[in-house]
């Protein structure tokens, strides 16, 4: 039985990773929601640490970034107007870098996020944040269904146990796989903040 490729090699689509000279940097979801209660990811704190060091790389180099914030209204644990939905303060915004606001998986869905990625010419994106499953995931179909070439840094990213038919799906195999579905066509998946080059 021959080694199982994925679509993107299968296409002859782009495996290497997006610098931080030729990118820009969305960080998606990395909001309070996640740090407790009942919205808690596995190995969340270690995973903002991860994109505390990419973002500060992106920073000194100049890169672009844009960060992306959940809200789901008052009461939720997705309050933007709420602590609990804030960007967690070791990656929070600086100086002028923008926060687009979704209501959808997909940072793309009704918000102004192509628009502004257009507008500064990028065509490479480093996608960091929360949920891997859902909103890194979403969000990076959507770059691919929108023409850009997307790099997910799986360290950066995080999630949770889930239930299914057969009991529960824990958090390390649900991280796992999605970075795996993502990885065979829709981006360039890297382990860390160290493997995106300057």
């Amino acid at each position: 039985m021959s080694e199982p490729q994925t679509l993107r090699t299968r296409a002859g689509l782009n495996l290497a990773p997006g610098t931080l000279k030729d990118s820009a940097l969305v960080m998606i979801d990395c909001q309070n929601t996640y740090r407790g209660g009942v919205m808690k990811l596995h190995g969340v704190e270690e995973a903002l640490e991860e994109a505390r060091k990419l973002l500060e790389r992106a920073r000194a180099a100049g890169t672009p970034v844009i960060h992306i914030a959940h809200d789901s209204g008052p009461g939720s644990p997705y309050d933007v107007s709420a602590e609990i939905g804030q960007i967690a303060t070791i990656v929070a915004p600086k100086g002028d870098e923008p926060t687009v606001v979704k209501n959808y998986p997909n940072s793309f869905v009704k918000t102004d996020l192509h628009d502004r990625l257009q507008a500064i010419g990028a065509k490479n994106l480093i996608l960091a944040g929360f949920m891997t499953h859902m909103c890194v995931n979403s969000t990076a179909r959507g770059a691919f269904n929108l023409g850009y070439h997307s790099t997910v840094v799986g360290r950066a990213t995080a999630t949770r146990d889930l239930p299914s038919g057969n009991g529960v799906i824990d958090a390390d195999t649900l991280h796992a796989a999605s970075l795996a579905g993502v990885a065979d066509l829709f981006a360039v998946v890297v382990e860390g903040a160290a493997d995106i080059k300057g």
